[in-house]
C-alpha cells in the first residue's frame, strides 16, 4: 500500500535521526508498540470517535510489556494525536530498512517445522550469511505444515529445503 507506506516514511525517518545514539533500544520499543497498533481490536478502539488521544495512548502504554521511556511516550502520543496509529507497523518496518541499511545488515525470516535451538541457529546463520553473502539478523518462525527443513525468506529471495518443497517438486515431476 503506497500510501501508508508514503504517511510513514517522515515518521520513521526523523524517529531514525532522533534515536540514532540508541537504534536497537528504539527498535525493540518500536517493533513493541507496532505489534499492538497492529492488532484489529486495537484499530477499533483507536477509531471510536469517543475514544480520546488521552484513552488510546493509556491503553497502548498499559499494554506493553516493557515500560516505555520518554522518547518512546513521546511518539506514541504524537502518532495518537496525528491519527496514525494504523501506519505504525510501517513505520517500524522503515525504521528497520534503515537501521539495517545503516548498520549493513538485512532482516531474515527462517521458518521451521521445529523450534530451532541457540546453537543451532548460530550454526545456520553462519551457513545463510556465506549462501547469501550479507550479514542477517534472523526471526524464526513456526510452521508444521513444512514437515521438517527450513525455508529462508531474506528480501525477495527464497531458500527453501523443506520437507513440504520437496514432495511438491516430485509431485510436479510424477504428474508432468
Amino acid at each position: 500500500m503506497a500510501e501508508l507506506a508514503t504517511i510513514a516514511r517522515p515518521y520513521a525517518e526523523a524517529l531514525f535521526k532522533a534515536s540514532s545514539s540508541d537504534l536497537a533500544g528504539t527498535a525493540v520499543w518500536l517493533d513493541e508498540l507496532a505489534a499492538i497498533a497492529g492488532n484489529a481490536q486495537m484499530q477499533q478502539f483507536a477509531d471510536n470517535p469517543n475514544a480520546t488521544v488521552q484513552q488510546v495512548f493509556d491503553v497502548i502504554a498499559g499494554v506493553a510489556k516493557s515500560t516505555l521511556n520518554d522518547a518512546a511516550k513521546n511518539f506514541l502520543r504524537l502518532v495518537i494525536e496525528n491519527g496514525r496509529l494504523s501506519a505504525l507497523p510501517e513505520i517500524a518496518a522503515q525504521f528497520r530498512a534503515l537501521k539495517n541499511t545503516q548498520s549493513g545488515t538485512f532482516d531474515a525470516i527462517v521458518y521451521s517445522a521445529f523450534p530451532i535451538d541457540g546453537g543451532a541457529l548460530a550454526d545456520v546463520k553462519g551457513v545463510l550469511e556465506k549462501r547469501f553473502d550479507r550479514k542477517l539478523n534472523l526471526a524464526v518462525e513456526l510452521r508444521p505444515e513444512l514437515i521438517g527443513g527450513i525455508r529462508v525468506v531474506v528480501g525477495d529471495e527464497v531458500l527453501d529445503t523443506s520437507v513440504k518443497a520437496r514432495l511438491e517438486q516430485m509431485k510436479v515431476a510424477l504428474t508432468a
